[in-house]
């Protein structure tokens, strides 16, 4: 499975304006979290349990997106994107002066501290999903997975440039500043945002209700092979990878005797190697495959790991971290790429924001870990146990390949509303779609098999329950009934939520029958007080 080659440059998605500021919008915003992290952990560095406070930095800054990125996600697929950025970021920047004011003061312990960090943390829950989802709308689908490598680059050049900027900041006018520049940042993106005019066709028209768009993304991820593999293939990948980004700080500090500078050289290697890596990734497509790719990258980050662990010195260290981010980006990429490709526009917010939420909790989680094996044992049994887990994860790679999402067309088909003899509200539900099918027996293994898939697709694209039942009065009879919570819900199947495979599943299904299918669709009825 070898993704197709492509000739245009991995910069070509910047040539489009509106992309182009919003992406440097979201690096600078960027550049001033990785300043906010890097002032926090340095803040907690000299003080008791640092292994545990430290690492909770990290925790408490990816929590949010666990708790509510599916929050996030559905308000990103049914509200203005526009309106939402703004408000996000005009927010962000009330909570980053309140900060730097209480720095300033000297008012910061480290509780207060976690609890800003959550606070601020919380923005990505709504910014990410909501800016990601735009992507394939600015982008043609052939660019976008150069906007997807050049948003990791975006995310790396950030993480070289914040912390050497923090590290300077924080050595000759203390944290507070570092503070006031990241709640600087957020007021920048807002002005591009206000200035920003997008099209009426990026705005839901037909938005649907909250809980409603809850539950359908849920269920579409729930039912979703192709995404249930990639959500996998990054929790296998983050948690023990996470113990790099989580103990940095400490190897930094204890290993390799270094101060804030020093820290922020190391994630300068890494940011170095991310930029190196995302400028090669179109090249290396071309010759790998996207299982090699992952492969080779989580073998090196395995490597990476045993050396840091082991090799206390700076030249050292420094020379294995610049690979290391080449690694890193490669692997975020190649998911990124794959469900950007895979996921509908209908639920592609939603779908990034539970990606989102494995992302960063696997992240906080694997950091949080990592941090207290740290304090019970060591730092060097932490990233040995890490390696360790890192290695058996690459190597599942022969059980669970990632699926090749490149070539799918994830359009929208339209079915012909279905036409009833009685007038109905959207919100009468639910609705009982029932459909008889005639199996002659030599077919009927293959239309079991082919009912297997138009099971996940309704399922997927609103239906609450499902079931395949013989008839027990009429011989080669099937029929096959769900539910979907309302008559809008079932109208939606039929004009937004459809592929051109979950056509392709209904039409073979339907082609194995010896009679043209028949359906009925079936409310339920008050009997009063009857």
């Amino acid at each position: 499975m070898t993704l197709p080659a492509t000739e245009r440059s991995t910069w070509a998605p910047l040539r489009i304006k509106v992309f182009r500021w919003l992406w440097i919008a979201s690096l600078v915003s960027n550049v001033g979290t990785w300043m906010q992290t890097v002032g926090a952990q340095w803040l907690l560095v000299h003080t008791a349990h640092a292994a545990i406070l430290v690492s909770l930095v990290q925790t408490a800054d990816m929590l949010p997106d666990v708790l509510f990125a599916v929050v996030g996600g559905v308000l990103a697929d049914t509200l203005d994107r526009r309106r939402l950025m703004l408000a996000v970021q005009l927010g962000l920047a009330t909570a980053g002066t309140a900060l730097t004011i209480l720095t300033f003061e000297g008012q910061i312990s480290p509780a207060l501290l976690l609890m800003f960090t959550f606070v601020i943390g919380s923005g990505s829950v709504f910014i990410t999903p909501a800016y990601q989802s735009l992507v394939p709308q600015l982008v043609s689908r052939d660019e976008v997975p150069s906007a997807v490598q050049i948003n990791s680059v975006n995310v790396n050049v950030a993480r070289a440039i914040g912390p050497a900027l923090a590290g300077i900041l924080v050595a000759h006018f203390g944290v507070g500043a570092d503070f006031a520049v990241n709640a600087g940042t957020f007021l920048f993106y807002a002005v591009v945002v206000v200035l920003w005019r997008p099209s009426s066709e990026m705005t839901p028209q037909h938005p649907e209700r909250f809980m409603s768009a809850l539950r359908a993304g849920s269920r579409y991820v729930r039912h979703s092979p192709v995404v249930r593999r990639i959500l996998l293939r990054a929790s296998l990948f983050l948690v023990p990878a996470s113990a790099l980004w989580g103990l940095l700080p400490l190897v930094a500090s204890r290993h390799l005797r270094l101060g804030a500078s020093g820290y922020g050289l190391l994630l300068a290697a890494l940011g170095i190697g991310a930029i190196i890596g995302a400028t090669l990734l179109s090249r290396i497509r071309t010759k790998l495959t996207v299982n090699r790719i992952i492969a080779l990258s989580g073998g090196e980050f395995t490597l990476a790991l045993l050396v840091i662990a082991l090799w206390h010195s700076t030249i050292g260290v420094v020379i294995v971290l610049i690979p290391t981010g080449i690694t890193w980006v490669w692997i975020l990429a190649m998911l990124n790429t794959a469900l950007q490709l895979f996921l509908p526009s209908w639920v592609r917010a939603r779908g990034l924001s539970i990606y989102q939420m494995v992302l960063f909790g696997a992240q906080g989680l694997g950091a949080l870990l990592w941090g207290i094996v740290a304090d019970e044992f060591s730092i060097t049994v932490s990233f040995v146990v890490a390696a360790a887990l890192l290695g058996a994860g690459t190597a599942s790679l022969r059980l669970w390949p990632l699926v090749n999402t490149s070539g799918m067309d994830r359009s929208t088909v339209v079915r012909p509303d279905p036409e009833l003899a009685i007038d109905l509200e959207l919100d009468e539900g639910p609705v009982l779609v029932w459909t008889t099918y005639e199996i002659v027996p030599e077919k009927e293994a293959e239309f079991m098999s082919a009912m297997v898939r138009v099971r996940e697709s309704r399922l997927r694209t609103g239906a609450t329950e499902w079931g395949l039942f013989r008839n027990g009065e009429q011989l080669n009879v099937f029929e096959e009934v769900f539910f979907v919570a309302s008559w809008e819900e079932h109208l939606r199947q039929h004009r937004e939520r459809l592929t051109p495979a979950d056509r392709d599943f209904e039409d073979e299904a339907k082609s194995l029958s010896s009679t043209p299918p028949r359906t009925s669709h079936l409310f339920s009825t008050d009997f009063g007080d009857v």
